[in-house]
């Protein structure tokens, strides 16, 4: 089934969001227009958007039930116990383009489909958006929105398997930089472009949120936020070293987390590693016209192989990971009623490849360089398996070309593991030397007697 729509938003609204955009976002994806003509930027990829007929099998658990009463430890936290989800992140998380066929619908935020939060349909069938803007002129646009029965898997959709009434799940899609309300976004409070550097506004947006939100109980509701930030100050570093740098990537980070952890009570907060991004130099090869990656991530794409540029930002990338990884495995974020959890299984994540070795472009929104819904499903399987194994145990994606497989939560822990590496540690050390003082002292006993 399919239906046309003509959107007939007002003439004033396409003349100050296309013609004179704001911010540097807009800019750079109308200089990168330029170079494409009229018939390129109206040519339809059907491959990048999501077919018809398409349905997930069922997922069901053996306990999907939620505790007999609220936890009150966030290490007792089911998954059925959560209340409220939310996101905050940049255009990975917006899911820019996600079911864009034409470079017109890049600067369309499919929120509903957003890996970590959308909230259309259920786990097997969702209604999607597959967008088509023709005609650009300096005064005119015509706008077809095609509404499509699609098939997608999110994470929330996951969630609401074992919650339906979870709260959050953003219901549609936005356009970049204009003013959305909560009943559009909800829950996801990404911003599209935003670095580090930004977060704490998203923070803060989010806390005031929750606070005042209808049907919300801030002080009893468990609270589950999906965070991923940081590839775009790896796009910008070669702008400006010092406001890119690990160091600020972590002091920023870190000053938005303990905002959390000081105000809200009862949450648990996924913090999703970055990916591995000199492989993403390589989507731009299946098609020449990837313009507008040069624009959105130019310190990226633009350093030519073996160069200095080149290496100085993969070793950046790495610094990113480690400096991750060192804050979020100590115990800094971690009491009874709070966590920050370093999910890591996009760390070494490679590109998804066709049988040939080249790079598969149904993958990738028309810009070259975000996820379609492809993508997102992928990303949303790995948070969810992660959040169910421990620290020491998380399973990585080695390629996205190798679908993953969704697990239940185990028997013997129906708890979402929030215990970061460095107490698990301690309590394994604790437990050797434990039971090596006990070994003595039978060892002595038995020798007395």
């Amino acid at each position: 089934m399919e239906a046309v729509y003509a959107v007939n938003l007002p003439m004033h609204m396409f003349y100050n969001v296309l013609v004179c955009p704001k911010g540097n976002w807009w800019k750079e994806y109308e200089e990168a227009l330029k170079h494409y003509s009229q018939e390129e930027l109206s040519q339809d990829h059907p491959g990048k958007i999501r077919p018809q007929g398409f349905q997930h099998p069922p997922f069901q658990c053996p306990d999907m039930s939620p505790s007999s009463t609220v936890p009150t430890s966030v290490e007792r936290v089911k998954a059925a116990d959560i209340k409220v989800i939310a996101a905050l992140g940049d255009s990975l998380t917006t899911a820019i383009a996600a079911n864009a066929s034409t470079f017109l619908g890049v600067p369309i935020e499919y929120r509903h489909v957003s890996w970590s939060i959308g909230g259309h349909g259920t786990y097997r069938d969702v209604i999607t958006l597959a967008s088509k803007i023709y005609g650009i002129t300096e005064f005119s646009i015509i706008t077809l929105v095609f509404i499509r029965l699609g098939f997608l898997l999110s994470f929330s959709d996951i969630v609401k398997l074992f919650n339906p009434d979870v709260l959050g799940p953003a219901p549609v899609w936005t356009l970049h930089d204009y003013p959305a309300t909560l009943n559009e976004t909800g829950f996801n409070l990404a911003v599209t472009g935003h670095n580090t550097v930004n977060f704490s506004e998203q923070a803060r947006n989010m806390i005031d949120t929750f606070k005042t939100y209808p049907g919300l109980n801030f002080i009893e509701d468990w609270k589950l936020v999906t965070v991923l930030i940081g590839m775009n100050d790896i796009c910008d570093y070669c702008k400006d070293k010092t406001l890119f740098s690990s160091d600020n990537f972590i002091q920023y980070l870190s000053e938005s987390l303990e905002m959390m952890m000081n105000e809200v009570p009862r949450m648990i907060v996924n913090v999703v590693q970055i990916l591995t991004m000199e492989p993403l130099r390589e989507v731009k090869k299946p098609n020449i016209g990837c313009i507008l990656q040069k624009s959105f991530c130019s310190c990226l794409v633009m350093p030519e192989e073996n160069s200095t540029e080149l290496a100085e930002l993969i070793e950046v990338n790495l610094q990113f990971q480690k400096r991750l990884e060192e804050l979020l495995n100590s115990d800094r974020f971690f009491k009874e009623d709070f966590a920050v959890v370093l999910q890591p299984y996009l760390t070494h994540a490679q590109p998804p490849r066709l049988e040939n070795g080249k790079i598969d472009p149904s993958f990738f929104t028309p810009d070259c360089f975000h996820f379609t819904i492809k993508g997102h499903e992928e990303l949303a399987k790995g948070l969810w398996n992660n959040m169910f194994q421990p620290a020491d145990g998380k399973q990585m994606i080695d390629s996205f070309s190798n679908p993953v497989q969704l697990i239940c939560p185990p028997e013997e822990h129906p708890y979402i593991y929030t215990r970061p590496k460095a107490l698990s540690a301690a309590s394994s050390l604790q437990i050797i030397w434990t039971l090596m003082t006990l070994t003595g002292l039978l060892t002595v006993w038995t020798s007395v007697h």
